[in-house]
């Protein structure tokens, strides 16, 4: 994201800390809430570089949700206090299809005239009234796993779910430790002011992906034989790992490629129906390198590395 949304969030360590979303209501699937599940009342924004967003793409597809909430992709570049832009005719870009806007921060101005602070995506936003709804991605998954199955596409989709009861305590276990040391972590590194923060951040980055290789050594997923959102929310770090974090934000003490299990579950993720559609190496690659002047201020876009995400993983076999 941009430069000033970023470098404010430091605190005088040097230590990055990211700013909590602003919009936390909640779609029920009950026609008496609030923000009622409805079948084309509600909108997506997102963008393919961020994570956090991905999240959101890759529940909106395995719950074959597509037809029900639409969709709008921003341009892939930050410039300034512009935040994130609508640049139709752009590889993959989308127009604002709900309000017409350029910006994604004209979508938070109209729903709080007022709003002035940090402008992120996903944003999940409700036609209707013309307000957002959410802005937190771990919420909005949330919604999409539960709120709408009425609208599924088929019934395999209905019945997926993807934060079981019975996994709910395991899952959060996860989430908890991956959070913080590497969905974060990979910021925390790269976002660094300091040595010593960065040292800290880098060590605990490293010090979780070895936790994980052991882990996935034993386990086909983070939960076991249960494939989850926490799978989810892991994969989409994973899978820009080697394309942006070992360089871009100096997290290079190893790749995810030299990770055997690590390697192979991301691509077990990413040959998933439809996932590859939610993973863009050009928006990835473009987003972080053009929009991060602080790191990288001739906003040159590096070469490599050289992926291949559908070579068999073979982890249905290993865990037969």
């Amino acid at each position: 994201m941009a430069k000033e949304l970023f470098l404010k969030a430091n605190n005088a360590k040097g230590e990055f800390v990211r700013v909590a979303a602003s919009f936390r209501n909640f779609i029920r699937a009950d026609p008496q809430a609030k923000f009622p599940a409805e079948a084309g009342r509600y909108h997506l924004y997102l963008s393919l570089a961020c994570p956090w967003a991905s999240r959101t793409y890759f529940l909106l597809k395995a719950k074959g949700l597509e037809k029900v909430i639409s969709k709008s992709v921003v341009h892939w570049k930050i410039s300034g206090d512009r935040s994130w832009e609508f640049i139709p005719g752009k590889y993959r870009c989308d127009a604002d299809t709900v309000l017409g806007k350029e910006t994604i921060r004209e979508i938070y101005q109209t729903s709080d005239p007022g709003y002035s602070g940090r402008v992120t995506v996903p944003v999940l936003f409700d036609k209707k009234t013309k307000k957002i709804v959410n802005n937190e991605s771990s919420e909005i998954i949330r919604m999409l796993n539960t709120e709408f199955n009425e609208f599924c596409e088929t019934s395999e989709q209905r019945k997926l779910d993807l934060y079981p009861e019975e996994l709910r305590s395991t899952i959060e276990k996860w989430n908890d430790f991956c959070y913080p040391n590497v969905n974060n972590g990979v910021y925390r590194s790269g976002f660094a002011t300091s040595q010593e923060a960065y040292d800290t951040a880098v060590a605990q980055l490293f010090d979780a992906l070895d936790t994980l290789e052991e882990h996935l050594s034993q386990n086909r997923y983070l939960a076991g034989s249960t494939f989850t959102e926490a799978d989810i929310r892991l994969f989409v770090t994973l899978v820009r790992f080697d394309m942006v974090y070992v360089g871009h934000f100096k997290c290079n003490k190893r790749r995810i490629v030299d990770y055997p299990n690590l390697w192979a579950y991301t691509r077990e993720l990413y040959q998933m129906p439809g996932v590859d559609e939610t993973v863009d190496r050009f928006h990835i690659e473009h987003h972080y390198q053009e929009s991060h002047g602080q790191i990288n201020p001739h906003g040159i876009v590096a070469i490599g590395p050289q992926l291949d995400f559908t070579i068999p993983h073979g982890r249905d076999v290993q865990f037969a």
